[in-house]
């Protein structure tokens, strides 16, 4: 075997002008393909980072009624939905792919928010000891949340770093005091989030789903937002799953477990129920649509891998004709049919070989230069790129079969007699 390698590779570099044409449709054809598989990988992850976020693998789970969110500052406190205060927690991590769970209530838009004659326009959230921890906040300035908050109810509030700059800009806000509701709360520190994320929006579609977190937002501790909003509100809950993957899984199981237990059986026929947001699946039916356009481009690329392949057949069959005395050598001194079959599929595996290795060299290279230049997410594909050199080989093989039994079917006589 190693024989006819080294035979082969003789072969190449006696040729490297006929080699290297040869190979450049196999090096074409690899190359695109590598490229195109970056593209749909980068833009994947690109599509499943914008809508996850920060990687941190927390689905949100709402209160719904029928087919929608239920909006409590603007329909009022649902009859028959109890708060989730009164759950044991512990059963709730006991469910599979569940992390960490939070409870909070929320604001969407944060109404009566005043710092002097400031309003305040971005989210509103009640929290319990949780939520920082399992949303991946830091605390930047200032301090958090202690137990003496949550178990007094004292009226503080943390900023995050968003709602800090818009409405202190440069200075500091601890101790600074804001109204909430006409009620005086004091700011005792800012956060934010631990990871850089920075949603890519490159459409109006886009601007809509991120543009509720550029207000910036302010946290209380749960156990004051009865005094903001005067009475207890049914809570959403923010779950942490083990993984990126279970996070619908988490998310649903979660859902069907406070549906089941705070849900009255009024209340759930007048339409309630918890529900989670199924990010990962929207990601996924989004990674679909543009993969589907993509891979009709791969079976594009394809199409020069079927020309590279003639090529191979074409050489491999003049070269079949050129080493017809050597071919009928070899079998006169004792060659076998097997062993000439061997050496002339060897020829074509090592010829493709190649030009897979040198196809896939420029297909990283390109998919770089691209997403260098056009300013594209591209991601490189260890299977894909293994998949295209195996690939390669067995075009070789393939493409080569018949050129080897040309030369294993010779006669040794007639072929010695040619020149």
């Amino acid at each position: 075997m190693f024989e006819s390698i080294s035979q082969a590779l003789h072969g190449v570099f006696a040729h490297k002008m006929r080699s290297f044409l040869t190979m450049l449709g196999i090096i074409i054809g690899i190359a695109s393909i590598i490229t195109i598989i970056s593209g749909i990988k980068g833009t994947n992850e690109q599509i499943k980072q914008n809508l996850i976020g920060a990687g941190n693998n927390v689905v949100t789970v709402q209160l719904y009624q029928n087919d929608g969110t239920y909006e409590l500052g603007y329909n009022g406190n649902p009859s028959g939905v109890a708060t989730a205060d009164r759950l044991d927690k512990s059963e709730l991590l006991k469910l599979d792919g569940v992390e960490d769970v939070s409870f909070y209530h929320f604001r969407s838009y944060a109404e009566n928010v005043f710092y002097q004659n400031t309003p305040f326009s971005g989210k509103l959230y009640g929290i319990d000891e949780s939520y920082f921890f399992v949303n991946d906040y830091q605390v930047r300035q200032g301090r958090g949340f202690t137990e003496k908050d949550f178990a007094s109810a004292k009226k503080n509030v943390i900023l995050d770093d968003k709602a800090a700059q818009i409405l202190f800009g440069s200075e500091s806000p601890i101790g600074k005091v804001v109204e909430v509701m006409n009620e005086p709360f004091t700011v005792v520190g800012v956060v934010a989030r631990s990871s850089e994320f920075e949603p890519v929006i490159n459409s109006v579609s886009d601007y809509y789903l991120y543009m509720d977190t550029a207000g910036g937002t302010f946290f209380l501790p749960d156990s004051t937002w009865p005094v903001a909003y005067r009475f207890d509100e049914p809570h959403s809950a923010a779950v942490r799953a083990s993984s990126t993957d279970e996070m619908t899984s988490a998310g649903k199981a979660v859902a069907d477990y406070l549906t089941e237990h705070l849900i009255a059986s009024q209340a759930s026929q007048n339409g309630f129920s918890y529900r989670s947001d199924d990010l990962l699946k929207q990601a996924e039916q989004l990674q679909e649509m543009s993969s589907a356009t993509n891979n009709q481009l791969i079976w594009i690329a394809g199409i020069s891998l079927l020309v590279g392949g003639i090529g191979v057949m074409n050489i491999m069959l003049v070269s079949v004709t050129e080493r017809t005395h050597e071919i009928g050598l070899r079998k006169a001194i004792g060659a076998k049919r097997r062993r000439i079959l061997t050496q002339f599929l060897t020829e074509a595996a090592v010829l493709t070989g190649i030009g897979g290795l040198l196809g896939v060299l420029g297909g990283i290279g390109l998919s770089k230069l691209i997403a260098q230049f056009m300013d594209t997410p591209s991601a490189i594909s260890v299977p894909a790129i293994l998949a295209a050199a195996i690939f390669s080989i067995l075009i070789g093989l393939i493409f080569g079969l018949v050129p080897a039994i040309k030369a294993s079917k010779l006669n040794p006589i007639e072929a010695l007699r040619r020149e």
